[in-house]
């Protein structure tokens, strides 16, 4: 497996260098922002578009998904990102927000897949959990263990106490922010697919459920990160009593040092993930400003590096990063977009 942390060391040097010598209204460098989770496959693409061709490593940063939206729909012009990554797929508000700034030329890229792991230091005793269970011990508002049908603040400081069957060690679960796609994900994905069934929610209209069902408990137990994965990484490393959220190829890159939680019965693996067994897998994208291309040398190129089959064939260089990469016929389809660059229409994303 390649090493990501070279790659982003390299880039991050790149981007520094860049942004001191170009001015910010006259810039040939591609400016991206976004996903936490796209960011180490994105700073691959990117330092191998830098590596083999005459434009300018492009410059990237670690926003979130939410926060790179914010960025990227602020209006067009060379002060505004080109690119953003995001690991889920635009909301319409977010379209909306684009609209509104004029930036009504958007092409959208699915490039993979990635699941959401629930981890720890291999130090750490693992845990087998069910969604229903993931719910009980990091939703705000569970169910009376007296009373299936009324919420209550939730009660439960040890996994123990939300299953005799778990390790008897306190809930502490660190991961990404509210601005984070990837705690978006898993928000909808882990939390609300735990939930949805439960009695005492199950009779909610849609907008009262996912207020329940996606709300986080904040008494200590769920510990906000920054936008950068590493750092949860480090923390696991470091602290055998903690469990951390974020995306799957991070733990491939660590796999020598940390373990994933099953789900539902189900091992977080590259297989898994792909066919949608694993309960939460969720699907990776980028986004153009196309009235940025051919203003901003390279956008065009590098959106081609990202999406040809030495990238992300079955034998390319984001597979050896951990990035499930997607089908022959999927790939070819965002070959053509590549080429074609068709605008994302709002009706896609409903």
């Amino acid at each position: 497996m390649i090493n990501l942390k070279t790659a982003l060391t390299s880039v991050a040097l790149a981007g520094s260098i860049a942004a001191v010598s170009t001015p910010a209204m006259a810039r040939d460098t591609i400016s991206i922002v976004g996903s936490s989770t796209v960011y180490p496959f994105a700073t691959v693409v990117a330092e191998r578009f830098g590596t083999k061709t005459d434009f300018a490593t492009p410059k990237l940063e670690s926003t979130g998904s939410g926060g790179g939206m914010k960025l990227f729909c602020q209006g067009i012009g060379t002060q505004h990102p080109d690119i953003t990554n995001a690991s889920r797929r635009m909301k319409t508000s977010e379209y909306d927000l684009c609209m509104g700034n004029g930036v009504k030329d958007i092409t959208e890229f699915r490039i993979g897949s990635d699941g959401i792991v629930i981890a720890s230091s291999q130090e750490a005793q693992n845990l087998e959990l069910t969604l229903e269970q993931l719910f009980l011990a990091l939703g705000k508002q569970v169910p009376n263990p007296d009373n299936e049908n009324e919420l209550i603040p939730n009660p439960y400081k040890t996994w123990s106490e939300v299953d005799s069957d778990l390790p008897n060690v306190k809930i502490r679960v660190m991961g990404p922010p509210p601005t984070s796609g990837t705690r978006d994900s898993f928000n909808e994905l882990a939390l609300q697919g735990g939930c949805e069934d439960l009695p005492a929610v199950a009779k909610m209209s849609e907008d009262d459920m996912e207020s329940v069902c996606q709300s986080v408990r904040e008494d200590g137990a769920f510990i906000e990160a920054g936008e950068n994965d590493n750092l949860i990484v480090q923390k696991l490393i470091d602290d055998a009593g903690m469990y951390g959220v974020f995306g799957y190829s991070f733990l491939e890159e660590n796999s020598d040092r940390l373990q994933a939680a099953t789900l539902n019965g189900v091992e977080p693996t590259n297989e898994a993930i792909a066919s949608d067994e694993y309960p939460v897998a969720r699907s990776l994208f980028f986004y153009v400003k196309k009235a940025h291309v051919g203003v901003i040398p390279g956008i065009a190129q590098y959106v081609e590096e990202f999406t040809s089959a030495a990238a992300m064939g079955p034998n390319g260089y984001l597979k050896s990063v951990g990035l499930i990469v997607p089908t022959r016929d999927a790939l070819m389809n965002l070959q053509e977009k590549a080429e074609k660059m068709p605008n994302l229409a709002k009706e896609e994303l409903m």
